[in-house]
């Protein structure tokens, strides 16, 4: 167990943010799994502030969810800084993160994701806007380790937001310019964790139980963050549980279990979204759900053609029915 500011964090298994990924079905199917600590998708701080009905939406949860984190990101310090404050007083979250990982042009061009990484002045101005308007929920910070190879300052961004008064820190120790290609250099991860006081939570290339024993033994850091090792596989975190529990670790779901979940996680999609929205994320999931069994191709084809939910309903039923 460690603590991020006062909060108690009892599991060192996070979900990482994720845009289009983790809203409330997906995070309620994870935390089900074995997740500790979840996030929501990353949420504009100007849509926060002109209180945009679907930029609201992203950050409904369910205290079933907690501990939960919101993340926000923008280029502004005054309005990231007020859409901090209004997220804290309108949501209440576990944790505030500020998101200056994201390596998509549209958001880095102005500064804001990974483009703050180009800028460390604005990283700090931002950064202290949040920690001064959110009181005692604990703020933490999602990165990368620079801009490109020529410019790695994921040791030095850490030591100044451990300065302005961040509780945490996720290091996904890749480069903006990489974006998702090459391989995650976890020796930054270790570098920053030897240099700060705060948790050090480490990102990237976790896709089994043995790649999180390989970044702890590693780098030493307090926590592992999961990402792109979960899409489709919610049950990575209960073979790393099974791990830290001691018990046989690999988990592998049997084709009821898997399922069962596309079932919950339709069902939960269902509920929360409307009927075309609810259509489109199923398809998305599915096709990560249905592979690794004898007829995957066939059945994933089949959802990806289903142009309703009662479609879907349908075919559900079928499958459920060929396998029981």
């Amino acid at each position: 167990m460690f603590t991020i500011g006062k909060l108690k964090i009892k599991s060192p298994l996070f979900l990482a943010p994720m845009a289009g990924v983790t809203d409330h079905p997906y995070r309620t199917i994870c935390k089900h799994f074995g997740a500790g600590v979840v996030y929501t998708e990353f949420v504009s701080a100007n849509g926060i502030i002109r209180e945009n009905i679907r930029t609201l939406e992203m950050m409904k949860f369910s205290e079933d969810e907690r501990p939960l984190g919101i993340q926000i990101f923008g280029d502004s310090p005054d309005v990231v800084g007020k859409s901090a404050k209004m997220v804290n007083e309108m949501f209440k979250p576990d944790i505030i993160d500020i998101n200056y990982g994201c390596p998509v042009p549209k958001v880095t061009k102005s500064g804001a994701g990974s483009g703050a990484m180009k800028d460390l002045c604005l990283m700090d101005e931002i950064t202290a806007a949040v920690v001064e308007s959110v009181n005692e929920t604990p703020v933490t910070v999602k990165m990368r380790a620079g801009w490109d190879k020529d410019k790695i300052i994921s040791t030095e961004a850490g030591l100044r937001l451990e300065k302005i008064g961040v509780k945490a820190i996720t290091l996904h120790p890749r480069t903006t310019s990489q974006k998702f290609t090459g391989q995650a250099n976890w020796q930054l991860i270790k570098e920053l964790k030897q240099a700060v006081n705060i948790p050090v939570i480490g990102n990237g290339d976790i896709n089994n139980v043995d790649d999180y024993k390989k970044m702890l033994e590693s780098t030493g850091c307090d926590a592992v963050m999961v990402a792109r090792g979960a899409l489709g596989n919610p049950w990575i975190f209960r073979s790393i549980l099974n791990h830290i529990n001691n018990k046989p670790e690999e988990y592998e779901p049997s084709l009821k279990e898997r399922i069962e979940v596309c079932r919950n996680h339709y069902e939960l999609l269902k509920e929360d979204k409307n009927s075309i929205v609810c259509l489109n994320l199923t398809k998305k999931h599915f096709s990560w759900y249905l592979k690794g069994f004898k007829g995957a191709v066939e059945w994933r084809r089949k959802f990806m053609y289903a142009n309703s939910v009662e479609e879907v309903d349908e075919l559900l039923q079928l499958f459920e029915k060929e396998v029981n």
